[in-house]
């Protein structure tokens, strides 16, 4: 898979935005890795072993620190590199968060969203666009179905309804300004990818369950669950990268054919609970503890939702490599090595990269 990409992204043009983030430092030095010229844009990264810090993100890419919301400095930044590729990942991410600030993840995740697309509209050359929303746009009914790309959107949550506002922006643009009908016209290739519950070395959020996990286990402190009967598809966030990537190379020969939603997520016998997924991230660090604490006042979080990945996996090609025990077993990994080695932790991601990247068919079948 990696020399198919290369041969997209090597010398192009690429965009990022929310390259400090954790999925966008993973994303950033993948392109980085494939010979691609980068540009990025979002906030600061929020602390020195941010994974953006670790992998000397500044010296891979421009770096752009700014705010969805300014939209004329986001158009600005957008027109001066004219793209080949943008992946739009910048976002409010946490769902305990939107609570305490509805009104700006709404800001952030939908109008950011329309203030990106009102940058893509004046853009003079062909560009590819991927958009990246969540498994949670879907109006969740708690049931063992997987979902599909064209179920009915909702959200329970202001970050879940924010992100499936964020999908009605996209689709009035690509309507409106972006149709396929004239793409002779704009050149303008408009794709959706969505995943959720990703996890790997480098996730340092607040209220996440990996990154409890981490800290607890760094520091020898016993874990605290707050929905250990939650089910999430589970996914080591190279899974969605590589299905991004190949999303956006797929968009730039065939704009019409591919600019469309795509799940991306395990398969859906893969699926952990919270409390299954945890117990496995205590046996590959070889110690731990935890207790369930539930609170009165708990927040409203999905309990169960699944991804039907069929669509991406006709498609695109595209098969999750990495089993939920691979999954924990690299993530946990990458916070042990961390502990250990700071100094090398740049070196191991980009083993890590190498390894998935590099994964034949056959070591997939046997996992």
């Amino acid at each position: 898979m990696m020399e198919k990409l290369r041969s997209t992204y090597q010398g192009k043009k690429v965009l990022i935005t929310g390259h400090t983030g954790f999925k966008g430092a993973w994303l950033l030095k993948t392109l980085n890795m494939l010979g691609a010229e980068i540009k990025g844009y979002a906030l600061e990264p929020e602390t020195k072993s941010d994974l953006y810090h670790l992998i000397d993100g500044n010296d891979i890419c421009h770096s752009v620190i700014g705010d969805l919301r300014n939209r004329e400095k986001l158009k600005k930044e957008v027109f001066d590199f004219q793209p080949d590729f943008i992946f739009h990942l910048a976002a409010q991410p946490l769902v305990r968060l939107s609570y305490e600030i509805p009104s700006e993840t709404f800001e952030v995740n939908a109008i950011g969203t329309a203030n990106l697309l009102d940058a893509v509209r004046i853009l003079e050359n062909k560009c590819s666009v991927v958009l990246i929303t969540t498994d949670k746009v879907y109006y969740n009914n708690e049931w063992d179905y997987p979902y599909r790309e064209n179920d009915r959107l909702g959200g329970y949550d202001p970050y879940s309804a924010s992100k499936a506002c964020a999908e009605l922006v996209i689709d009035s643009y690509r309507n409106s300004f972006f149709n396929i009908s004239k793409y002779n016209v704009h050149q303008k290739g408009i794709a959706v990818g969505r995943a959720g519950n990703v996890i790997g070395g480098g996730d340092w959020s607040k209220n996440r369950l990996i990154p409890d996990i981490a800290k607890a286990l760094l520091e020898d402190n016993q874990i605290i669950l707050r929905n250990p009967g939650s089910v999430r598809p589970w996914q080591h966030v190279l899974e969605p990268i590589g299905g991004y990537l190949l999303l956006g190379a797929a968009l730039s020969v065939e704009p019409v054919k591919f600019g469309d939603a795509y799940n991306f997520g395990p398969n859906s016998s893969d699926a952990l609970s919270v409390e299954e997924m945890l117990k496995l991230a205590i046996k590959c660090w070889g110690s731990g503890t935890f207790r369930v604490e539930r609170d009165a006042n708990q927040l409203h979080e999905a309990g169960l939702l699944k991804l039907d990945i069929s669509k991406a996996t006709a498609d695109l090609k595209w098969l999750p490599k990495w089993n939920a025990d691979s999954t924990v077993k690299k993530t946990i990994e990458w916070y042990q090595h961390f502990s250990a080695h700071p100094a090398e932790i740049k070196g191991f991601t980009e083993r890590q990269i190498n390894e998935y990247f590099h994964l034949t068919e056959l070591e997939i079948n046997q996992q």
